[in-house]
This record gives C-alpha cells, sequence and structure tokens, in this order.
C-alpha cells in the first residue's frame, strides 16, 4: 500500500513515476477520512490545498523537477502557522485565529516540494506529556496492549495528533515542538523516530510560542533516514529568529550511512534510577550492547546536576509560558469575551479561553517571577540550568554521543496518571535535561514491552552535531530490526 511507503521509497517512486503525487495524497486522504474520526489525530484536514499541492508536485515531477519532498505528504503540528489555514495551538483561544503568513519551517517544507495534509491535535499550548489537554479532545494512541485492546492509550504529548498520524500512516512525516520531550516521548509512545535538533538549527518564527528558550521544532518519521529528509529541509538560518543559527545545514541522510566505528558512547550513571522498570532498563542494556557490537566504546559518564532537572524545567517553562501568554487578552487577536470594563474582559476571555492546565502553568509562571520570588526560584533554577548544560559539555569532552531510555514507561491509558500532575510531569524525566542544554536528541523505537507496545532509546548528541546523532541512532535502527505494527493503521 502506499501509505506503508517510507519517505525515501515514496521519493524513489514519485521520480520513477510508478505513481503520482495525487495518488500518494488521495492514499493518505482516504485513510484520515476512515481512522480520523477515532483517533482524532488531525484538528484539520486541509483536502482541496492538499490535492492543489500534489497535482503541482506532479506537474514539477513531470518537468524533471526533483525537489527533496516533491509530492510528500505531510501532517504539520496545529502549532505552526499556516497561511491561510486554520492555527489554534489546541486552544479556544486561537480558535478563529487563520494566520495571514507562513511559518519558516513550514515554507521551507513548502519550498522543497511537500503536501501538507493538514493540521495535527496537541497538548494545548503544547503544555503536556498526553495529549488530554488539548481543547479538540484527546488523541487515541494507534497502538493497543496485547492482553487489554479495550484500554485507549494515550499517544504521549505535546505533539501527540503528529504522533498518532505517522504511526497509524495518515502521513508518512510530520511536524512537532520539542520544548520538553514532546517530539521524543510521542515517538517512543507511538513506535516512531523523533528527532530534537539543538537549538536554533531550525527556526522558531511563526511558531506559536510556548517557552521561548526550550522550544525545538523537529521531524517525526518511521525511519531514521526519513527523519534526516525531513531534518534538512526544516533546518537553516533563518534573519527572523534572533536565537536561528548561521551555520550551514549538514547532509544529515548521508550521516545515516556513517557507522559507529570508534565512536565513544557515554552511559549517564544518574539515569538509571533505583525506581526504573525492568524493562526499560533491559532495553538500555540491549542498546548498550547493541552499539558495542557495531563497533563503538562504551564509556561511563556522569551528569550530577540531572536529578535537578525536572524541577529547573517546571520553574523556567511555567515562567517563559506566563510571559508568553500574557499577549491572549481578547484585544488584538484570538477569541473575545466581552466584559464589563477592559479587566472584566481580559479575565472572562483568558477564563474561558484557557484550559486547565494552561491555567495552572500560568499561575506558577507569574508567582516564580513574582516580586519576592524571582530571585528564590527563577534565578535560582537559571543557574542550576547552567550547571546542567556544563555537565552536558564535561561529558562530550570525553565522548561523541550519550545513550539513555526515551520516557519511564511505555504509552499508558487515558485516566492513568490523570489526577496528579507530579506523576504527569514525570514522564519528562529522561528527556527535560536536553532541552534545558539545548543539545540535540533523537528517539529510536527499539523493543516492545511486555504489552506489546514500543519503547525508545535515546540518542544525545552535542550541539550542531546532529549528524552523529543521525549515525548511532541508524545503528540501532539497524540493530533493533524495529517492525512490529500498531494494530489502528491504514490498510491494516
Amino acid at each position: 500500500m502506499l501509505t506503508d511507503l517510507t519517505i525515501a521509497a515514496a521519493r524513489d517512486g514519485l521520480r520513477a513515476k510508478d505513481f503520482s503525487a495525487v495518488d500518494l495524497t488521495m492514499a493518505h486522504l482516504h485513510a484520515i477520512e476512515a481512522l480520523n474520526p477515532r483517533l482524532n489525530a488531525f484538528i484539520t484536514v486541509s483536502h482541496a490545498k492538499a490535492v492543489d499541492q500534489a497535482r503541482a508536485a506532479d506537474v514539477a515531477l513531470a518537468a524533471g523537477e526533483q525537489r527533496a519532498l516533491t509530492g510528500i505528504p505531510l501532517a504539520i503540528k496545529d502549532l505552526f502557522c499556516t497561511e491561510g489555514v486554520r492555527t489554534t495551538a489546541g486552544s479556544k483561544m486561537l480558535s478563529p485565529f487563520v494566520p495571514p503568513y507562513e511559518s519558516t519551517v513550514t515554507a521551507k517544507l513548502l519550498h522543497d516540494g511537500a503536501v501538507f495534509l493538514g493540521k495535527a491535535n496537541l497538548d494545548e499550548f503544547a503544555m503536556g506529556s498526553s495529549n488530554m489537554t488539548s481543547a479538540y479532545g484527546p488523541v487515541e494512541n494507534p497502538w493497543k496492549r496485547r492482553q487489554d485492546d479495550t484500554a485507549v492509550l494515550v499517544p504521549g504529548g505535546s505533539s501527540g495528533g503528529s504522533a498518532a498520524a505517522v504511526s497509524a500512516r495518515l502521513a508518512m512525516g510530520a511536524t512537532g515542538t520539542d520544548t520538553g520531550g514532546s517530539i521524543r516521548q510521542p515517538a517512543s509512545f507511538c513506535g516512531l523516530v523523533g528527532v530534537k535538533p539543538t537549538y536554533g538549527r531550525c527556526s522558531r518564527w511563526g511558531v506559536v510560542a510556548f517557552a521561548s528558550s526550550l522550544d525545538h521544532p523537529g521531524p517525526f518519521a518511521r525511519t531514521v533516514q526519513d527523519s534526516a529528509i525531513l531534518l534538512r529541509s526544516m533546518a537553516g538560518h533563518d534573519p527572523k529568529d534572533s536565537t536561528s543559527a548561521n551555520l550551514p545545514v549538514p547532509d544529515f541522510e548521508a550521516a545515516c550511512r556513517r557507522g559507529v566505528k570508534g565512536l565513544r558512547i557515554g552511559i549517564p550513571r544518574e539515569y538509571r534510577s533505583d525506581g526504573m522498570p525492568v524493562e526499560i532498563d533491559a532495553l538500555w542494556q540491549q542498546g548498550i550492547d547493541w552499539l558495542r557490537a557495531a563497533g563503538a566504546e562504551i564509556v561511563d559518564v556522569s551528569l550530577p546536576h540531572t536529578k535537578y532537572g525536572l524541577a529547573t524545567y517546571y520553574i523556567v517553562a511555567p515562567a517563559e509560558a506566563s510571559s508568553n501568554l500574557a499577549r491572549y487578552d481578547g484585544v488584538r487577536f484570538g477569541a473575545r469575551e466581552n466584559g464589563g470594563d477592559l479587566r472584566d474582559l481580559y479575565e472572562r476571555t483568558r477564563a474561558e479561553g484557557f484550559g486547565p492546565e494552561v491555567r495552572r502553568r500560568i499561575l506558577i509562571g507569574t508567582y516564580v517571577l513574582s516580586a519576592g520570588y524571582y530571585d528564590a526560584y527563577y534565578l535560582r533554577a537559571q543557574k542550576i540550568r547552567a550547571l546542567i548544560l556544563k555537565d552536558f559539555t564535561d561529558a562530550f569532552g570525553r565522548v561523541d554521543a550519550l545513550l539513555a531510555p526515551t520516557a519511564p514507561s511505555a504509552a499508558f491509558a487515558q485516566g492513568e496518571n490523570m489526577d496528579d500532575p507530579i506523576q504527569m510531569y514525570l514522564n519528562d524525566l529522561f528527556t527535560v535535561p536536553a532541552n534545558l542544554a539545548g543539545v540535540p536528541a533523537a528517539s529510536v523505537p527499539a523493543g516492545l514491552d511486555a504489552n506489546g507496545l514500543p519503547l525508545g532509546l535515546q540518542v544525545i548528541g552535542k550541539p550542531f552535531d546532529e549528524e552523529t546523532v543521525f549515525a548511532v541512532s541508524t545503528a540501532i535502527e539497524q540493530a533493533a530490526r524495529f517492525t512490529a505494527l500498531p494494530s489502528l493503521r491504514a490498510g491494516g
């Protein structure tokens, strides 16, 4: 089936004229029509626009034009502004918002010939680890437990719609954003490859902001090679983003063929906590053995401030969120609730427009930034963040990359852990430090748990050394030979 093709295989098939871009796009649109009512992976489906883009791709292919993604159908996380297509950030606050401009990342993908199928569901304003906080309803993970196919599992968050769409074969790849693990954790839960590049590698311009110093746009795909193809199109300097790195974009796809012989792979001892599930620990050890067998040297390293990572993140991220979300006041754009005076308008608009998790984080952020608490919380958290970055810098003086688990568990069911925000925040235990340090990281599907659910291993690299991350990820992919499929998928 066309929906089972990888991006690399579809690219070759389109160029060989084995099928057309319209054929490929229509196959995915039919899959969305059949499965999205259940999975809720898309908030908006751009049927007519996708077909028009596919027809344009066929014209380009007939003329011999061969851009990186010509005719490849993708899902776009509904946090990326898309010109003329509603962008909601998963919130009632932005439900009427239709951007008059295109984000830099999506503009780059369109320039390379991609077809946009629609906007993928997400936790509201990217705040969550389960895709249960969306104002447009939760997303269902297409995977099922082997012994209990009645339980509805979460796809992870915040980019759960993107992950579910790619896993269920509703799209060939997708964009996501990773602020504390929101690409890598859903990738692990849905059996995908998810890449968080170095901070500054992909422009944040036109991406609805959560926490500006932590947000990382990146790709989802079903193979490491596909994720490399997508990231090369997404990345690059953008003068509109002051944090964008003015560096050349390497050939990430070529890096997948480098191998790992002679590389030094660090194993951070602090990630091996006392309460780690046996299955996660065993998978991690399996990953170590795979890389050693492929010719890498395994080195024990220490990241001593890891234990403070989660607490630091949940001070810095809400603080930046409270500042970024102050703009949603019912005056300039977005939803508006009428009030008796200006203050009443603000209060009514924000109370109606934001869901409970967003309100919780705004309140936390406003508190830690308030007079009398700024030094005690926010300033101290920034100092710890600097120490976490130093830990990574010191480790990368000895090794080329790090290997760790992606998440502390497989996907859990809707309703599990939901009443305890702290338990939900622990889902980001292994992913948050890389965001605080701004270093690149990827999750690669590496095995199944006892219930037949996917588990991921995480590769963490040096700043702007995504090439080594792709090389190590490919070695894990080749050793793991992960071929398991979700229960709910196009043609399944």
